[in-house]
């Protein structure tokens, strides 16, 4: 008897992992969906170089201020325009942060 409810119970946990796992698929699968059309909707002509170069034309730190624009560029293919601000323009630049949670791109 006790042997049988051991059974009962590791396959209920065996399809309980299943599901789970079909669900987390799915999940993905629609996630990744979703995401191609906005990515292939991205402008990449974007010369990050002078636009970071403007940028950061006002800027007092000006090599570490062209280091991050241009790591912000180069993943979000947009640089606000004007030497700050703007950034509802570019929302993926303006939600870049560090790892300590303060605003990568100048």
């Amino acid at each position: 008897m006790e042997r049988t409810i051991q059974n009962l119970f590791f396959l209920s946990l065996l399809i309980l992992m299943l599901q789970v796992d079909q669900f987390s698929l799915a999940v993905v699968r629609r996630t990744s969906e979703a995401s191609e059309p906005l990515a292939a909707s991205a402008p990449e002509g974007i010369d990050c170089g002078s636009a970071c170069e403007y940028r950061c034309s006002k800027a007092s730190r000006h090599k570490m201020c062209i280091r991050a624009c241009g790591t912000c560029c180069a993943r979000c293919h947009c640089v606000p325009p004007g030497t700050s601000g703007n950034e509802d323009v570019c929302p993926c630049y303006a939600n870049m942060t560090t790892h300590g949670g303060r605003h990568k791109c100048p």
